[in-house]
């Protein structure tokens, strides 16, 4: 859904850039809070890498459409709402400077669209979902996919508002947003597919990691009459988060980014996404642009002057995914570093 130079007019493309820059601003005051652990910088670098791997990963709906995460969910379940802001951002920036995917001009309207519409629908829906359902990593798993389905479409609607006040061409928008909401609930079902399986999988081996599972623990497994099943509540606790690594984590997600990205993404769907099909059908992008960035050595997430796909595209993959770690983690630990201190008499005691 990233929305291209020319389909949204100059003085709504700044506004919401405006928008964009206050919701970062507001995101890089409440991740402070949610960076509060040494491990938590490092670990929303990687969540903003993986995103932007899974996010190469095209996958076919319907009627020569694919579509692709967002990844609003996904981040603002796994490292808090403010911080998931952040990493979408962090994503969105790299593609459109890097590999010219999503217009310059149409940061802003990129970065509320799937940055913050996304992750303040899902994490809202997510909150309200865990606070009825049993908290179980099921039901956490099972909030994730219900909050991850419900921000696509919602941020499709958010688009075709925006393209209602400052879109370029003359089209119904009710046939416009009809259109957009179809496709971008089938992708939805993709989204959180994608979303409940990761969240699910690191549940299951660190919940302590995931910030929307706080509470929940990992409990031991017994094997009884050939199953396995949980061991009593009374059975130890594991060790305390604070003390566990989470080194073996960091490089496996990292290793998984770095194969999806530089291997899996040569075998993604070439059909045009569901904004890239929706457009081309109801004629919103006849004033499209060419990109500020058509030029650059990675555009369209392929190598400059290396003849080979699969070895270009794969490149840029482990590049991309590189780069996004690296600033990723670089503006997180900078985040963290400019938190004011806790004075002594605030800082909660410890129970025995």
């Amino acid at each position: 859904m990233h929305v291209p130079d020319g389909f949204i007019n100059a003085p709504v493309s700044a506004a919401a850039g405006v928008v964009a820059a206050g919701a970062v601003a507001v995101a890089l005051r409440g991740a402070r809070r949610e960076l509060g652990g040494e491990r938590a910088a490092p670990l929303a670098g990687l969540v903003a890498a993986f995103v932007f791997a899974v996010q190469m990963l095209n996958f076919p709906v319907a009627a020569g459409t694919s579509g692709h995460l967002l990844g609003g969910a996904l981040a603002a379940i796994l490292v808090g709402p403010y911080t998931g802001v952040l990493c979408i951002a962090v994503v969105l920036l790299m593609q459109g400077i890097l590999f010219a995917d999503g217009g310059l001009t149409a940061l802003g309207v990129n970065i509320t669209v799937m940055g913050v519409v996304t992750t303040v629908v899902a994490y809202a829906l997510f909150r309200g979902l865990t606070r009825v359902l049993p908290r179980t990593r099921r039901s956490t798993t099972f909030a994730a996919f219900v909050a991850a389905l419900v921000s696509v479409p919602a941020a499709a609607v958010a688009f075709t508002a925006v393209y209602a006040i400052g879109g370029t061409t003359d089209v119904p928008i009710g046939k416009v947003l009809t259109a957009m909401v179809g496709v971008h609930v089938l992708i939805g079902v993709g989204e959180a597919a994608i979303t409940a399986l990761t969240v699910g999988a690191v549940i299951a081996v660190r919940p302590d990691l995931v910030h929307g599972a706080r509470g929940l623990a990992a409990p031991l497994k017994l094997r009884v009459g050939g199953e396995l099943v949980d061991a009593p509540a009374a059975t130890p606790s594991p060790a305390p988060a604070a003390a566990r690594s989470t080194r073996k984590v960091w490089a496996t997600g990292l290793a998984a980014a770095l194969v999806l990205a530089g291997v899996v993404s040569f075998y993604a769907s070439a059909n045009p996404d569901g904004l890239e099909k929706v457009a081309a059908d109801k004629g919103i992008d006849e004033k499209v642009q060419e990109h500020g960035a058509a030029d650059s050595p990675l555009a369209d997430y392929g190598v400059k002057d290396v003849s080979n796909a699969r070895v270009s595209g794969g490149l840029a993959g482990v590049i991309g995914v590189g780069v996004t770690v690296a600033v990723g983690s670089g503006v997180f630990w900078a985040v963290r570093r400019s938190r004011t201190p806790e004075a002594p008499a605030s800082r909660p005691t410890e129970s025995v």
